[in-house]
């Protein structure tokens, strides 16, 4: 009885107009905009019907939207697989392709005909086919395994989850399923997707356009970044999905963006479709703590010191530059928004603000005795666990951070848990020593067990290498690391081969094998611990989801899921914002580059002739009416990480940017939605086209283009 009328609460809440919600606030399912969205989206002035955003039976809008690599959003724009994303999300395939005498990061690249594009074997996109709801199966299915051990409830539900993708899938063998949770359990959807798998590198700007302002500017508004990078997806003769081949020809998509050269306005209407990756809209003051208190700081901490020994071999060695180029970016990203995450916590009274949330929620639970019962201990369980979980969770953080981060322990790692042998380790640790300095590990290392020691004092959590430290180095951690790379074989390749030809080689002698097993005897039991506490509190977190639905739907609102990189859609609109008497404009200009200029500062080195057609003025058709050239601009869209590389489009569909960034001021934003300050960043559309064509070159490609 308790389920079926859980089971009513959902279908009344999938019926509801979201009219009361915010409509700038958010990151809908695109197949509920029907019955939830379209409606406040079209007061707001888009165009579009639902059945033109997401439709499973005819070409829509959320047929040229796809994921790109393992972390970002892009979109086709033309007929023949042309796609646009981030600069930044193109990064690492970029750094991949390039070498010292070619560096396609400093010096830019354009493909200027179709043999010129570069092949990137391990890159792919993935677009969506369907979304299939299957939570009243899973949900029936769990209530079955209550009793049974975890290895038979295991087996039960992927025999489910099995039957599920099948049944998705049909008899299409271009299409993958899985079966996906969304609001901590209480609701699952089957998910089909079709990859492709040969992606070449079409083109990009030097990483003084693509990346102007560097990690100064990240997170920052007024932003003058041209944050895009160009690839083009090939399929079969049959315009299906094949991994590279000479005969493959470009991806004929079922639709492609046209795009907007009329720019936009203050309060025009914006929407975002993409790939949010994470996001913790639900969770409670104690969690919100924990955050800013232990994986925030020790992010920040730790990376901060990591990240000061790279920069400065970075700028030394070109080659080292290189290297390190893409790890360097991915780790400041995060780090520099684990700080300004804590920042915004702080000035925007996060946890307090979440604390009078759960107060309001205990207060609607205590009208009602069926709540009590379901719903009564839900928060006395969360935080309870939070607070027993506090050393080991603090321990397993730091643990991520330092000893987890020592480069060299990764093909150790591999050989010891059988995911390469000495038969394919030169195929298998190729790429890993393309970009591996063991000069610069050898500097990390040292200081990552240092901060190890300094911060997790526990002993139960310090791995016995530190005895070892103590009584054969004298306390020297910089003698125990000189020792271990000295000694071992694996900081080349190369002696590592030569090492496993020879029969009296045993991995067990090695000294970097050695601190990997005294690592892994303190990690596996804290990370047992770890999950172990997050099993408790799962059951906890599924309830209180289940009730703020449930108090929503009293309300009339409808609680949209948290991200979990599944395709959304946000609207809005263009808007600037205001901060502490603060006015910031909607908008920046290629004046707003040139005033940033610093020829000493290689953050903001601005390429030659960028500032040759800055001076003349040459921007063609790209420019404003006032004859300005656009760079950036802002919506008030709701994106997070996994949104970079997303289309933002006008009131037709039409695409008028790419998101990229948001403001340091709303770095709270993946916890809780700050609608007077946050703002979504996006490189305007004409300023791609503008570099594309009148700095790159590449005008070519804008005749496969479709125009407004």
């Amino acid at each position: 009885m308790k389920r079926f009328k859980f089971l009513v609460v959902l279908t009344l809440l999938f019926s509801l107009a979201a009219v009361q919600v915010r409509a700038d606030e958010g990151m809908w399912l695109l197949q509920y905009l029907e019955k939830m969205n379209i409606k406040t989206m079209r007061s707001q002035g888009c165009k579009l019907t639902a059945q033109q955003i997401y439709d499973i039976n005819h070409s829509s809008l959320k047929d040229a939207i796809m994921i790109f690599g393992g972390g970002c959003t892009a979109e086709v724009v033309s007929d023949k697989g042309l796609v646009l994303t981030n600069h930044h999300c193109g990064y690492g395939s970029i750094q991949k392709l390039s070498a010292v005498g070619k560096d396609y990061l400093r010096d830019g690249y354009w493909a200027m005909n179709s043999s010129e594009e570069l092949v990137l074997p391990d890159l792919t996109v993935t677009f969506i086919d369907k979304f299939v709801d299957a939570t009243p199966d899973m949900l029936a299915a769990e209530t079955k395994t209550k009793g049974m051990d975890p290895k038979a409830k295991a087996e039960f539900m992927k025999k489910v989850t099995d039957s599920l993708k099948n049944a998705a899938i049909g008899g299409d063998k271009t299409l993958t399923a899985m079966v996906q949770t969304f609001n901590q359990g209480n609701n699952y959807y089957v998910i089909t997707s079709r990859t492709f798998k040969d992606v070449r590198f079409v083109g990009a700007p030097p990483s003084s356009i693509g990346k102007f302002g560097g990690e100064t500017d990240n997170w920052e508004w007024p932003r003058h970044t041209g944050d895009f990078s160009v690839f083009r997806i090939y399929a079969d003769k049959n315009n299906n999905p094949a991994s590279y081949s000479k005969d493959n020809v470009p991806y004929n998509p079922k639709k492609y963006l046209t795009i907007s050269m009329k720019g936009y306005k203050p309060n025009d209407f914006a929407m975002v479709i993409g790939f949010p990756g994470r996001t913790q809209r639900y969770m409670t003051s104690s969690e919100v703590e924990e955050m800013q208190n232990i994986s925030n700081a020790a992010e920040a901490y730790c990376r901060t010191i990591k990240e000061d020994i790279w920069q400065k071999a970075m700028r030394a060695d070109e080659h080292t530059n290189i290297q390190y180029a893409s790890k360097f970016a991915y780790s400041s990203n995060f780090r520099k928004k684990a700080i300004a995450m804590n920042d915004a916590f702080k000035s925007l009274n996060v946890i307090a603000r979440r604390a009078e949330a759960e107060k309001e929620f205990l207060k609607w639970v205590e009208q009602s005795p069926e709540r009590k019962v379901k719903y009564g201990d839900c928060l006395e369980k969360i935080n309870s666990t939070v607070k027993d979980r506090a050393s080991s969770y603090y321990a397993f953080e730091y643990f991520i951070e330092t000893l987890n981060d020592i480069e060299i322990i990764q093909p150790v790692y591999q050989l010891a848990y059988g995911r390469i042998s000495d038969k394919n380790f030169k195929e298998e640790t190729a790429d890993f020593y393309k970009d591996y300095s063991p000069a610069l590990d050898r500097e990390t290392t040292k200081a990552l067990i240092k901060i190890y020691r300094d911060k997790v004092t526990d002993p139960k959590y310090v791995p016995s290498f530190y005895k070892e430290i103590d009584s054969a180095y004298n306390g020297s951690i910089d003698k125990y690391v000189d020792d271990m790379f000295d000694k071992t074989y694996f900081t080349s390749q190369e002696k590592a081969l030569t090492a496993m030809k020879d029969t009296a080689f045993t991995m067990k002698n090695d000294p970097v094998f050695q601190m990997f097993i005294s690592m892994i005897k303190v990690a596996q039991p804290a990370y047992a611990e770890y999950n172990k506490y997050a099993g408790e509190m799962q059951g906890a977190k599924k309830a209180y989801m289940e009730g703020q639905i449930e108090m929503a739907a009293e309300k009339g609102k409808f609680l949209y899921p948290d991200a979990n990189f599944t395709m959304r859609l946000s609207y809005g609109k263009v808007e600037g914002y205001e901060i502490n008497s603060k006015k910031f404009n909607y908008y920046t200009t290629l004046d707003g580059v040139m005033a940033k200029e610093n020829p000493n500062d290689p953050e903001f080195v601005v390429p030659a002739k960028l500032k040759e057609l800055w001076k003349a003025k040459d921007y063609g058709k790209y420019a404003l009416k006032n004859g300005e050239m656009p760079v950036c601009f802002l919506t008030n869209n709701d994106i997070t990480g996994g949104n970079s590389g997303s289309d933002v489009l006008n009131a037709k569909g039409e695409l008028i940017g790419l998101a990229f960034d948001g403001n340091y001021e709303s770095m709270s934003g993946d916890v809780i939605f700050e609608p007077n300050v946050q703002r979504c960043i996006c490189v305007d559309i004409r300023y791609v086209l503008f570099v594309m064509d009148k700095f790159g070159g590449a005008g070519y490609l804008l005749n496969e283009m479709k125009f407004n």
